[in-house]
């Protein structure tokens, strides 16, 4: 019975805890876990349970399950230490109480770490000698007998056989050695004493000042900023945390931790030393050594893997958000593209694409150095554009990028017909192009040529294409190579699985690797839908994904309304309408005056959108009913029945010419695109061969805490040059125009 009482007083304290956390009601916590232990999705619970979750987007059902997943391993954790020293039969109702108040795990380990086993230290071997009972006479301080006298009690060498008097760790051959092993055990106390160590740590936190050094002064590096610098822990911002973890890695800084050692010494001299007594100045003694051998360096390494934690977290999240915006960045619909892999001494390769996807030519040119055959690659590229009617040229932006745009700008200018180009990140492409699915996809094409349709492809649907890539390697943050790998993986799955699943999925031309990421579908399935696509024809209806193996009522449950078919035999299935939502969605047409086929009429949705304007929500979702919030997203998909949300987000900045840096002036104002957002500011496309920094100070005259708070990845924003360093090829910007 008591367990149950326990259980059900840690599920409330979970639900309490996740409640004040994320500043929302206890019944929207209580709901959104049923949800999340019943098996259903992030994505599907965001898009189809508003009305049980209150409205949780899909950023806060995220923070929501890892906040869940901590919280239950915290308590989990709670009751093995709990049972562990209850074994030990040393379980007290103070240790209770302290466990049950511990917020993290760092916290209930302070505790246990008196009670865990350890391996042999000073204390333990002083232990075996039966020094015990002489440290408690010592740390009580009530023995008026001299202590010298009482130690002699402890000498031990007489009683021992010829074998162990060899053996350092069982001999007590003076007084003096039964002292000093007595003030060990005492050391370690101190050293576990849970009390102290949270209080220590709470005082660097506040007081404490994180040192960097140079190993050499001399020495040339991208740390020189931190070659002698000093600044209070609780102020180092997370990317400086993550350049000093570097730096020190790659062996150019010495890190330390400046403490205000006295204030701690006399906090913990206060609460041991009763008074003047004989034992007064070993006890000083005694705390000191435990400070200096045992807690100083036990406590630098928790706040150094406290503050590398917190800044990997900001560092993910930033790298999450970046990815989503290049995810979700706007296509190029109905253009033929070129692709443009840069590059030098093996040539730029090139790759035509239809506005399908379709591959129509590739070729590689050598416009670049060390061949320079400039007019034997325009007289090629040219000749392809004529051919293929080519609307748009997609540059990668990685090595030969800015001499490849400047020979493209040349280029275009002699062709017939009006092309644009774009600059497009490649990142990844390499990775995508050796990948086993670029050769299941292209078997008969160069792994080389691979890329070049990678990029063309990423401007056509960047979605699609980058869902192809491990998330990592698109390389849209900071110090991803340095942060938890496991972690970040974990977080950018779930960032590109919310982005596939905002934008929906044409079931019908969908890749294996496109499909795996909808909400309740896995590798498996995906190449099952895939399968029974190729052997069936194109899908007529959402229904019919229950005749694909493996995806049962469960899966369809949570995959439905994400999947679109386009000219299939239901209309609504070309919108985010969920099947369970189908039949109160046709009466609310009827109740309007239409009907679902009416979808496929571009006049009658016009009617239609005026009509579903005129909709009082509380009074029909009580008619109809279902939730408001769940008739408002229909009466959104049923306005722009097909509508991809991606339209509203910037388009590519498409260009005809190239700037060189020694073009630019202090004062221009141009037109760029957003490419990086980091902490301290943002990386800016402006058309030269380096991207600009607007730095943090730089982008907005009020006060901002984090740029991600104006701007985001693929934004197009207008920028003055306000620094030019040539010597270093920097471009500083401001956004302040």
């Amino acid at each position: 019975m008591r367990i149950e009482v326990r259980e059900v007083k840690t599920v409330e304290k979970i639900i309490k805890t996740i409640a004040e956390e994320l500043n929302i009601k206890t019944t929207q916590v209580e709901n959104t876990i049923k949800l999340i232990d019943e098996g259903n999705t992030i994505p599907f619970i965001a898009r189809y349970r508003k009305e049980v979750t209150g409205g949780l987007s899909d950023e806060i059902l995220r923070t929501f399950g890892e906040r869940l997943t901590y919280l239950r391993n915290l308590e989990t954790r709670k009751e093995e230490v709990i049972k562990s020293i209850d074994e030990q039969g040393k379980l007290t109702d103070e240790i209770l109480q302290a466990v049950a108040i511990a917020k993290t795990l760092a916290e209930v380990e302070d505790i246990y770490r008196p009670y865990k086993q350890k391996k042999k230290t000073r204390a333990t071997v002083a232990k075996a000698k039966g020094l015990e009972p002489l440290a408690q006479i010592i740390i009580e301080q009530k023995e008026k007998s001299p202590i010298i006298e009482i130690a002699k009690q402890y000498i031990n060498i007489d009683k021992l056989s010829e074998e162990d008097k060899k053996n350092k760790d069982k001999v007590v051959a003076t007084p003096e050695d039964a002292i000093q092993g007595a003030l060990d055990i005492i050391a370690e106390d101190i050293s576990d004493n849970a009390k102290y160590r949270k209080e220590i740590k709470r005082l660097l936190f506040r007081e404490g000042l994180l040192q960097t050094k140079a190993k050499d002064k001399e020495a040339k590096s991208n740390y020189e900023m931190y070659y002698d610098k000093s600044e209070t822990l609780k102020y180092v911002p997370s990317h400086r945390i993550l350049a000093i973890n570097r730096g020190e890695k790659e062996e150019f800084l010495k890190v330390s931790i400046e403490k205000p050692q006295d204030k701690i010494l006399i906090y913990m001299e206060k609460d041991i030393i009763k008074g003047e007594t004989q034992f007064t100045q070993m006890i000083k003694d005694t705390i000191l050594d435990s400070f200096e051998r045992l807690i100083e360096p036990s406590i630098d390494r928790e706040i150094r893997s406290d503050l590398t934690e917190k800044a990997e977290e900001k560092a993910i999240k930033v790298f999450g958000q970046n990815s989503k915006q290049l995810l979700l960045g706007a296509p190029i619909k109905g253009k033929t593209v070129m692709g443009f892999d840069p590059a030098y001494r093996t040539g730029c390769k090139i790759a035509v694409i239809d506005e399908t996807g379709k591959v129509l030519d590739y070729t590689t040119v050598y416009p670049t150095e060390p061949q320079n055959d400039v007019e034997g690659a325009k007289k090629e590229l040219l000749k392809l554009i004529e051919k293929d009617k080519i609307d748009m040229i997609a540059i990668g932006n990685g090595t030969a990028s800015r001499e490849s745009e400047m020979f493209v700008a040349d280029m275009i200018k002699e062709a017939k017909r009006e092309v644009h180009y774009v600059i497009v990140s490649e990142a990844g492409a390499s990775v995508y192009s050796a990948s086993k699915l670029a050769t299941e996809e292209y078997p008969d094409i160069n792994v080389s040529i691979r890329g070049a349709i990678s990029i063309a492809r990423r401007l056509q649907d960047p979605l699609a294409e980058l869902v192809k890539i491990d998330p990592k390697a698109i390389g849209v943050g900071q110090y991803q190579h340095d942060v938890n790998q496991k972690r970040l993986a974990e977080s950018l799955t779930g960032v590109v699985e919310d982005s596939v699943n905002k934008v929906g999925v044409d079931v019908n031309t969908a890749t294996p690797s496109l499909l795996s990421y909808v909400s309740g579908i896995n590798s498996t399935i995906a190449k099952n839908i895939v399968k029974y696509r190729d052997e069936n024809g194109k899908l007529k209806e959402r229904k019919e994904l229950l005749k694909v193996p493996k995806l049962g009522k469960v899966a369809y449950e949570q995959c439905a309304g994400f999947l679109r078919i386009i000219d299939g035999k239901n209309p609504l299935e070309i919108t985010a309408v969920h099947p369970e939502s189908y039949e109160v969605t046709e009466k609310l047409l009827k109740a309007l005056g239409f009907d679902k086929e009416d979808l496929r009429d571009k006049e009658k949705i016009d009617a239609l959108r005026q009509k579903l304007k005129t909709v009082d929500i509380a009074k029909t979702a009580k008619e109809l009913e279902i939730g408001e919030m769940t008739l408002t997203d229909i009466i959104a998909e049923l306005s722009k029945p097909g509508r991809d949300p991606r339209e509203d987000m910037p388009k590519p900045v498409l260009r005809s010419d190239v700037l060189k840096l020694e073009d630019l002036k202090e004062g221009m104002i141009l037109t760029g695109t957003i490419r990086n957002v980091i902490d301290f500011g943002a990386f800016v496309d402006i058309g030269v061969k380096y991207d600009g920094l607007v730095h943090i100070s730089e982008m907005s005259d009020k006060f901002i805490k984090n740029p991600s708070e104006l701007v985001s990845v693929g934004d197009i924003v207008k920028v003055k040059v306000i620094k030019i360093d040539m010597e270093r090829k920097k471009v500083a910007l401001s956004m302040k125009v």
